[in-house]
């Protein structure tokens, strides 16, 4: 990867409004989730509300990094047991399913990236407790923002509370910088080692999006080349936010009036 870009005012400024869209997609889409809809029906409406309603591009369709063929659709749908990067399909979601939905817009350049765990119908307490655990990992991450503070620290307080709650954290795949670039530098990783890697400066902009298994951390890539699955079939869970490092701490673009409740220990300014 490239060195870090920190961002211009007006960066910012393009990056608040792409990731609130972004989150508004998901707000949008919630009432949907339910036994019966498809996973290809979710990503069409997602699609359609982006470029119809908001005017913004769906940045994964067609999206070709060197080694993979170009994505198909326009957000990644990834249910039970696949970690990420879930190709939506015509297989109905059924009742105790649970799943990501991805999304990633572009409105005026800018990239907003963001996703969220759904519980498909009456969904099971191991599923329940996974998808929270994993929630509050992303905001422990969080709020471990500010300048000053190295990306080891943000990994090490991810993994500690994965593993403490009998977890995995998925090691293959990270976080990133992002802007008008979808991804770029630096990698954000979800474990690690206090007072390591980059130091964090204002006007940084990258992702925050932890992949917790309830089994072990080992991963399987499917004959398609993009979706990930659990190696043992164990359920996983992933939380995302776009996060800019402000002066004295943090800012989350990817926040949007549908957002769920945050955890207790957060504070927003």
């Amino acid at each position: 990867m490239e060195s870090i870009t920190i961002k211009t005012a007006e960066d910012i400024a393009g990056m608040r409004v792409a990731g609130r869209l972004a989150s508004e997609v998901l707000d949008y889409i919630t009432p949907f989730v339910k036994p019966g809809i498809t996973t290809a029906e979710l990503d069409k409406l997602c699609h359609d509300y982006m470029v119809n309603v908001q005017g913004t591009v769906p940045a994964p369709l067609n999206y070709c990094p060197p080694g993979y063929t170009p994505y198909p659709k326009s957000v990644c749908t990834s249910v039970n047991d696949v970690i990420c990067h879930g190709i939506p399909n015509d297989k109905a979601l059924k009742d105790g399913d649970v799943v990501n939905i991805d999304v990633t817009v572009i409105k005026d350049g800018y990239h907003g990236d963001t996703s969220r765990m759904f519980h498909v119908g009456n969904t099971s307490i191991l599923a329940k407790r996974l998808s929270q655990i994993t929630y509050e990992c992303l905001w422990i991450g969080i709020a471990k923002v500010k300048p000053g503070v190295h990306l080891g620290d943000i990994g090490f307080a991810i993994q500690q509370h994965a593993e403490k709650a009998g977890y995995s954290v998925v090691r293959e795949f990270c976080g990133h910088g992002i802007g008008k670039i979808f991804h770029e530098a630096p990698q954000v990783m979800h474990y690690g080692k206090p007072g390591t890697m980059e130091k964090l400066e204002a006007g940084m902009i990258f992702t925050i999006e932890p992949m917790i298994n309830a089994g072990k951390r080992d991963i399987k890539t499917m004959p398609d080349g993009w979706t990930v699955k659990t190696k043992d079939r164990s359920l996983s869970a992933q939380w995302e936010h776009t996060i800019v490092v402000t002066e004295d701490g943090f800012e989350v673009l990817t926040m949007s009036d549908g957002y769920p409740a945050l955890p207790d220990f957060i504070t927003l300014k």
